[in-house]
């Protein structure tokens, strides 16, 4: 593995990848230092947790836990291990924590929403819809399998559609994304240079913008009304 520790954001909560050669205590310390740099994006959080990479034991697993919660805010309420719930305190407290209740065959219209600049070499990704309240900066990226909203600058790369859904958006209040991509269409990145150069020349401040797929292009447009209506 490229880092010892990967976490991954799901509906549920968070997924640890662990790479199975690092000592435990070191890797404890190595998960202490990612929780320590993501603080700002999952501060308060309730959530379950799930493993992969390595096989740990029940007692690994607890430390684990007791490492995430004593270095940060977030809420371990149930560890998940292979779609099966393992009781920390009770099954009915577990699904009571995790239940997310919907109409039938509603469209999962559900997000995350994190807090916090996305600095170079950061990676975010969501098995949801992402709002993000701050900046995405040059070299950092965004994945979602939904939408993604960006209040701030988005420099960086934002990968909405990441499932392939091309009816996907991206939004940000300044875009001017290194990269942007929508379920398999990737924008081009001279499309960025001339909005950038068209700015810079008209000394235009920066105004939210919406990326969407049209005709097999990424179109990148400023938000009004009938936008929104179309997306």
């Amino acid at each position: 593995m490229s880092q010892p520790v990967i976490i991954k954001s799901n509906r549920y909560g968070l997924n640890l990848i662990l790479d199975p050669h690092v000592p435990f205590q070191e890797l404890l310390g190595h998960i202490t230092n990612k929780f320590l740099e993501s603080e700002n994006f999952f501060k308060n959080a309730r959530m379950a947790i799930s493993f992969e990479g390595r096989i740990l034991t029940r007692e690994e697993e607890h430390q684990i836990v007791d490492t995430i919660s004593q270095n940060t805010s977030i809420y371990v309420v149930c560890i998940i291990d292979n779609d099966e719930i393992r009781e920390q305190f009770t099954k009915e407290r577990v699904e009571q924590c995790l239940a997310e209740p919907r109409e039938p065959d509603e469209p999962d219209n559900t997000g995350r929403f994190f807090k916090g600049t996305l600095r170079s070499g950061q990676v975010l990704e969501c098995e949801t819809s992402i709002v993000i309240f701050g900046d995405v900066n040059p070299g950092a990226k965004i994945i979602s399998t939904g939408n993604i909203v960006v209040l701030g600058g988005l420099k960086g790369a934002a990968y909405a559609g990441a499932a392939g859904d091309e009816n996907c958006f991206v939004v940000a209040l300044d875009m001017n994304p290194v990269q942007i991509k929508i379920g398999n269409i990737i924008g081009r990145s001279e499309d960025k240079g001339i909005l950038a150069s068209i700015r810079e020349r008209k000394k235009v401040a920066a105004e939210p913008q919406v990326a969407t797929v049209s005709d097999g292009h990424i179109l990148i447009e400023p938000i009004t009304k009938n936008t929104l209506n179309n997306i």
